[in-house]
């Protein structure tokens, strides 16, 4: 197959004119936004968008706003020249690098925030993150006008995010998620996995089998608070130094109970050294 560069554009105005291009010629257009670093996990929604549309879009940016003064901002995994190659070999159509000048001009004063999926989990510890969230991929929503985005699931919390504030805010786009993308041992993917130690990326795997542990106390009738407690036991006991949460909770509003015959799934954040990493399955 013969490889083709995605085009490069680092302006808004840059992406507008080629999008109004395809959309004059009657063409569907997917975004899958990411933060660079592209593995396997960002490939498969690179795929997924090839299969859904006729033209995609790859964005490439380290959003500033949803990184807390004391978290890896600086540090994050990054690498544009790599990332393009990947895409180069997929055949994506174009890849929007902005610089954060782009994204945030002088005088940028707005922000976004989607209320009742935001405050429990990953927003109770990190409660500066889906603002920064929600701004970012609004404004790549509405300077894209894609007609698809594609997010995995392994970041199920944002995926509903996103879709409650594209719907709240009647930006016409679907969101598509896509399932997890895992090593051969289950750890899902992740740009934060490059951080882990040897050491570390041994006991990685127990996070997958717990929640599918618990996933399988609860369908078997277990309370779910108690086959979260026996979870984070099975945790500490494999040598995760901090459990940051592991909760059962609805799919859809993230309550803690929910109706019968309503889906669920198994939520978790653990700390390994430095690393945080988060995973879910359904119940």
């Amino acid at each position: 197959m013969t490889e083709s560069k995605p085009l490069v554009v680092r302006s808004v105005a840059a992406m507008r004119r080629e999008v109004a291009r395809w959309k004059a010629a009657g063409e569907t257009v997917g975004v899958v936004p990411t933060m660079g670093a592209l593995h396997a996990g960002h490939l498969s929604l690179v795929r997924s968008a090839i299969a859904g549309c006729d033209r995609v879009i790859v964005t490439i940016f380290v959003n500033p706003t949803q990184f807390a003064a004391n978290e890896d901002l600086d540090s994050y995994p990054r690498g544009e020249a790599a990332d393009l190659a990947k895409l180069a070999e997929l055949g994506a159509d174009l890849a929007f690098c902005p610089n954060p000048d782009e994204m945030y001009p002088d005088g940028f004063a707005t922000s976004v925030k989607v209320e009742g999926l935001t405050e429990v989990m990953c927003g109770a510890g990190r409660p500066h993150h889906f603002g920064g969230v929600a701004t970012v991929v609004s404004k790549l929503f509405i300077q894209s006008q894609a007609d698809r985005a594609y997010f995995g699931e392994k970041d199920f919390q944002q995926c509903l995010v996103v879709t409650r504030m594209a719907r709240d805010l009647d930006i016409p786009i679907e969101v598509v998620p896509v399932e997890t993308v895992r090593a051969a041992d289950g750890l899902a993917m992740s740009s934060r996995n490059v951080y882990l130690s040897d050491a570390h990326r041994t006991i990685a795997p127990v996070i997958y089998k717990t929640i599918r542990d618990v996933a399988a106390s609860v369908r078997e009738g277990q309370a779910p608070a108690a086959a979260a407690a026996h979870g984070v036991e099975a945790l500490k006991a494999a040598g995760i130094e901090r459990v940051e949460y592991l909760d059962v909770r609805d799919a859809e509003t993230l309550a803690e109970e929910w109706p019968e015959g309503r889906a669920a799934r198994v939520f978790i954040a653990v700390h390994l050294g430095e690393t945080r990493l988060i995973d879910n399955v359904a119940v």
